[in-house]
Order: structure tokens, then C-alpha cells, then sequence
């Protein structure tokens, strides 16, 4: 009988530089970097052992990417260093070493998360001092019900008297601009007045 084997939770972290320039030779001009992102996922693949080599299990870094796909689609780079990190039965790919537009771009992606983490921890703290507030608010006396009504009513005599406010002052647009009883611009021809 087959014993199960226990599954590793170590992180097993290397660095590997993929030759990409032999399987592109085989493909067309247009379909270079498409097969160099596959001949990656291939080749981690078969060195992070995969056992049912599955290339969905492999995931590119958004920078890796943009470095492949840097000079188009017809001219993939020739070799590239990569650093992978298996973790479980998931291998994640990134660069080894960052260009320099790639260093300021992830320094700024960083900061921009950073403030957005900020934000939403404000939000949280606000959100609970607003459940709080509530919270008091419930355990106060509740109005009476009279107090109630008494507001409603103030509500809507407010929108009443809007709209009899609208309505006057639509009243008074149409009789400036004369209704419709409107002289012609231009005069007619004196042969057609005939």
C-alpha cells in the first residue's frame, strides 16, 4: 500500500539563468516573446520539480514580464537571470536584479500601497468610533412619538413648499420669455407676402 507523503512547507529559493535564445530560434518572428515566456515556465517546470508539469502553476512577476515584453514582441532578450521561490506546489518567478526604471517604478507602486493601507486602517478606526457613537445613541431614551411626528410633518410642509416655489418660478420663466407666441427672425419676402 502507498503511504501518503506529507506535504513540504519549506520555501525552496533559487536562482536560475534560462537560456531563451535556442527555442525561440524555432518559432516566427511575431510569436518570440510569447514563446519565451513559455520556454520559462517550461524550464522552472522541470528544475523546481513539478510533478504533473503543469505550467499554470507557475506564476511571472508583473516585472519579469515587462522585461520580457521591454523590446516588443519580435525581440524577446536572449537570456535572462531569474530567482524562483517554490512555496508548496506554487513557484513564483521574479527578476534577480532590477533594472533601474523598474527600481523606481516598484519604489513608487510600494509607497502608493502604503498609503492606501493607511487609508483604509483610517477608515476602520473611523467606522468604529461611528459604531460606537450608535451604539450610545441606542442607549439613550428614544423619542417619543409625538416628536416623531412632529418632524415628519416639519419635513414635509419643507417639500411642499419647495415645490410651490418651483412651480412659481417656472410660471414666471415661461411669461418673460413670452409662451408661445414667438416673432420670426427674418423677414419674408416681399414676392411671397403677395
Amino acid at each position: 500500500m502507498a503511504k501518503k507523503t506529507e506535504e513540504k512547507t519549506e520555501k525552496i529559493e533559487r536562482e536560475y539563468i534560462i537560456p531563451l535564445r535556442e527555442k525561440g530560434r524555432t518559432v516566427p518572428r511575431y510569436k518570440k516573446t510569447p514563446k519565451a515566456v513559455k520556454t520559462i515556465k517550461e524550464f522552472l517546470v522541470q528544475h523546481m520539480k513539478i510533478r504533473d508539469r503543469d505550467l499554470g502553476k507557475i506564476k511571472i512577476d508583473r516585472f519579469l514580464n515587462e522585461v520580457l515584453w521591454s523590446r516588443g514582441i519580435k525581440n524577446p532578450p536572449n537570456k535572462i537571470k531569474v530567482k524562483a521561490i517554490k512555496d508548496k506546489d506554487i513557484v513564483k518567478v521574479e527578476l534577480s536584479e532590477l533594472p533601474e526604471k523598474l527600481k523606481f517604478k516598484k519604489a513608487r507602486e510600494e509607497k502608493m500601497e502604503k498609503k492606501a493601507r493607511e487609508i483604509t486602517e483610517k477608515k476602520k478606526t473611523m467606522m468604529e468610533k461611528a459604531k460606537e457613537t450608535i451604539q450610545k445613541s441606542a442607549e439613550e431614551p428614544k423619542q417619543t412619538e409625538e416628536e416623531k411626528k412632529e418632524e415628519k410633518e416639519k419635513a414635509k410642509a419643507g417639500t411642499e413648499a419647495g415645490e410651490k416655489m418651483k412651480k412659481a418660478a417656472s410660471k414666471e420663466i415661461k411669461r418673460q420669455k413670452g409662451g408661445k407666441t414667438k416673432q420670426s427672425k427674418r423677414q419674408m419676402r416681399k414676392a411671397l407676402a403677395k
